[in-house]
C-alpha cells in the first residue's frame, strides 16, 4: 500500500485584513491549504486576489490577522532559515560573483570552507553555471540570473523553496527553459515548493497540485491535482491530458461567480 505522504505545511483558518484609519481590506479569506512534504504545489489567481500576500505570509515577511500556518506541526512565526525566497526581480547582490552570491547564505552561518566549497560547487554545477562562476550578474543573462537566485536559495538547504512569480519577467523560449530547469532540480533535490503565478500553463507543467484562488477577498475556490507524468518535458503542453486540466482552471478563474466554485475539487 503506498504511504500517504507527511504533511509539511497546514495552512489554518488564515486571514487576511488590511487596515487603515478610513478603510479595511480584506485580502485572505478563510484560507486553509495543506501540502505534503516534498510537494511541488503552484497557487494561482487573479491579479489582485492575495497570492503574493499569502507568500509573505508563509516566508514570515507579513502577519495575518487570524489562523496559523504551521511547519512541521510548528507555528511559523517570523522569517526562518527552514524556508528560502525567490523573486520575480533578480536580488542578487551586483558587486559579487556567481560563485558569492550562492555562497553569501553559507558564510553567514559561518559553515566551514571545505564544506561550503562542496556545496558551492554541487549547485554551480546543477544549475549549469560553472563556467560562469566568476561573473557579475550584469555579465548574465535574465535566465542565468534566476538560476543563480534559485541555487543561492536551495544552498542554504531549506525545509520549504518559496517563488514569487520567479519567471514572469522572461521572454517566452527563456521561460520554458526555466520551468523545465526547475522542474529538473526539483526531481533532484526534492524540496516542498510553494510556486505562486498567474500563469495557468506554467502551473500545470510545474506541480503536483494547484490551488486556485478567487478574486479579492482571495479564497481558495478549488484544489486541483496535477495527475501527469512524473518525468515532463516541454512537449507535455501540447497533450490532450495537460490541455483539459489548463481549460479547467481556465474556466474556474473566469466564471462570473466564484462562489458557486468554492468546494470544486477534481
Amino acid at each position: 500500500m503506498k504511504q500517504t505522504p507527511a504533511i509539511k505545511i497546514s495552512c489554518k483558518n488564515l486571514n487576511k485584513i488590511y487596515r487603515s484609519k478610513k478603510t479595511e481590506i480584506l485580502a485572505l479569506q478563510d484560507i486553509n491549504i495543506d501540502i505534503a512534504d516534498n510537494e511541488f504545489i503552484s497557487v494561482v489567481g487573479p491579479s489582485g486576489c492575495g497570492k503574493s500576500t499569502l507568500l509573505r505570509i508563509f516566508a514570515g515577511l507579513d502577519e495575518a490577522t487570524s489562523g496559523d500556518i504551521l511547519l512541521d506541526n510548528r507555528v511559523m512565526a517570523g522569517p526562518g532559515s527552514d524556508r528560502g525566497m525567490v523573486f520575480q526581480a533578480y536580488t542578487l547582490f551586483p558587486w559579487l560573483t556567481v560563485e558569492q552570491n550562492i555562497r553569501f547564505g553559507l558564510k553567514l552561518k559561518k559553515m566551514p570552507k571545505p564544506e561550503a566549497d562542496q556545496i558551492v560547487e554541487k549547485y554551480l554545477s546543477l544549475i549549469g553555471l560553472t563556467d560562469f562562476r566568476n561573473r557579475l550578474p550584469k555579465e548574465l543573462s535574465g535566465g542565468m540570473k534566476q538560476r543563480v537566485a534559485i541555487a543561492r536559495a536551495l544552498a542554504n538547504n531549506p525545509e520549504v523553496l518559496l517563488m514569487d512569480e520567479p519567471f514572469g519577467a522572461l521572454d517566452p523560449d527563456t521561460k520554458g527553459n526555466m520551468q523545465l530547469q526547475l522542474r529538473e532540480l526539483w526531481e533532484k533535490e526534492k524540496h516542498t515548493v510553494i510556486f505562486i503565478t498567474h500563469d495557468i500553463e506554467e502551473a500545470v507543467f510545474l506541480s503536483q497540485r494547484v490551488y486556485v484562488m478567487s478574486s479579492r477577498p482571495g479564497r481558495v475556490i478549488a484544489d486541483i491535482p496535477i495527475d501527469l507524468p512524473q518525468e515532463r518535458d516541454l512537449d507535455l503542453k501540447d497533450t490532450q491530458e495537460f490541455i483539459q486540466i489548463r481549460k479547467k482552471i481556465h474556466s474556474l478563474l473566469h466564471s462570473r461567480d466564484f462562489g458557486n466554485n468554492l468546494h470544486a475539487t477534481n
